[in-house]
């Protein structure tokens, strides 16, 4: 059975070249192929022996996730839809600014974390993506954006250059395989990207938080959402497993290795129920031992969703006292959310919807919840 290189990191493909009679430096040319020119036709890859070439037409295939839609927002935002088989299909969202290109893709078809705000929580929860999958979005993105040039040794325009693992699914959840495209993400003999440039957001699995940092420590985004266990535990549920002290215990030892020296706190604005003037002084003291920055999202609303976006005086409110107090403070601008492309808004499509409940303990426990290993 043919097996797809997409599904390989340095390390990897080394291996499996090496089963087959190759030397170290075949991976890195066939990295660089794949990855850093976008190219899946062997016989395109020049500077490959051709009996290599032959044999890698009878073993092996590169293989992304097919592209099953592709909308373009009026804000420049770019969704693409990408079916992963079985009757699921996953969404990234490509964000264009002046300064950068950020990819938000996905690492899990549904989410199992069940997030009482996140209508991609309200899905339910399929299945974990395979590597091939998770960095086939940046494939396919790429090409959708004109950024290879392939068959050429030229290099590629950096039209990608940030990445963050906000999309469906919890990335901490499904470790192996988000290590293993980070790693690609990494590696100079593909994309080449930054520890700077990418960032993983995670609910709070606070084993796998441990791991990450000590396998591939990149940015550190953590879904806060709320200041105190209580509301928490309504909010994220995950909250009840792994609270808020050992949360915030896990991003300190995060920052020993972090490529940033703060982490991010990401926090939905929802009228009435987090965005009080005392929950945001109550925020400052849960965090004020964390080196941290906020990142206040205006809550996207979705059907049959109890909640309500703050306002905006409101939302301006909360974060004059956070910055007052001299943390740094962002409000996302909303973008893509005529074509459901706004964060929380990511729902794609999995076949069996009834599998939240019965999968939810695996997805907690699963390389995230028992990683001590």
């Amino acid at each position: 059975m043919a097996i797809n290189l997409l599904d390989l990191d340095a390390a990897s493909l080394t291996a499996f070249l090496a089963g087959h009679g190759q030397k170290p430096f075949r991976a890195r040319q066939l990295l660089r192929w794949m990855h850093r020119f976008g190219q899946s036709d062997f016989d395109a890859m020049t500077d490959l022996a051709r009996s290599l070439r032959e044999k890698l037409h009878e073993i092996a295939l590169v293989r992304p996730p097919t592209v099953v839609a592709d909308r373009l927002s009026d804000d420049g935002t770019r969704k693409f839809l990408f079916d992963v088989g079985g009757g699921n299909a996953v969404e990234s969202v490509f964000i264009p600014e002046d300064d950068r290109g950020t990819l938000c893709i996905s690492t899990q078809a549904g989410c199992a974390l069940d997030c009482s705000f996140c209508s991609t929580g309200k899905q339910g929860f399929n299945r974990n993506l395979t590597v091939a999958e998770i960095i086939g979005q940046l494939w396919q993105a790429g090409h959708a954006l004109g950024a290879y040039q392939c068959g050429t040794t030229q290099t590629p325009e950096r039209l990608i250059s940030n990445v963050v693992l906000m999309g469906m699914g919890e990335p901490l959840a499904n470790l192996d395989n988000t290590v293993m495209a980070l790693r690609l993400m990494l590696d100079d003999n593909a994309y080449g990207l930054s520890r700077r440039r990418v960032t993983v957001s995670t609910s709070g699995l606070v084993p796998a938080m441990d791991r990450l940092r000590d396998e591939c420590p990149v940015a550190l985004a953590v879904s806060l959402h709320a200041p105190n266990d209580g509301l928490r535990d309504e909010l994220v549920p995950i909250n009840r497993k792994y609270p808020l002290s050992q949360l915030l215990a896990a991003c300190r030892r995060y920052l020993d290795k972090a490529p940033r020296d703060f982490v991010t706190f990401e926090y939905v604005m929802l009228d009435g129920v987090n965005d009080s003037d005392a929950q945001a002084h109550e925020l400052l003291a849960l965090t004020r031992d964390v080196p941290c920055k906020f990142n206040l999202i205006p809550f996207n609303p979705f059907p049959g969703s109890p909640y309500r976006r703050s306002p905006q005086l409101r939302i301006r409110r909360f974060a004059e006292i956070l910055l007052a107090a001299g943390v740094v403070t962002t409000t996302r601008k909303t973008r893509g959310d005529d074509i459901d492309a706004a964060c929380g808004q990511l729902a794609g499509q999995v076949l069996d919807r009834t599998q939240r409940t019965s999968r939810r303990s695996f997805a907690i426990h699963l390389q995230a919840g028992e990683a001590g290993r």
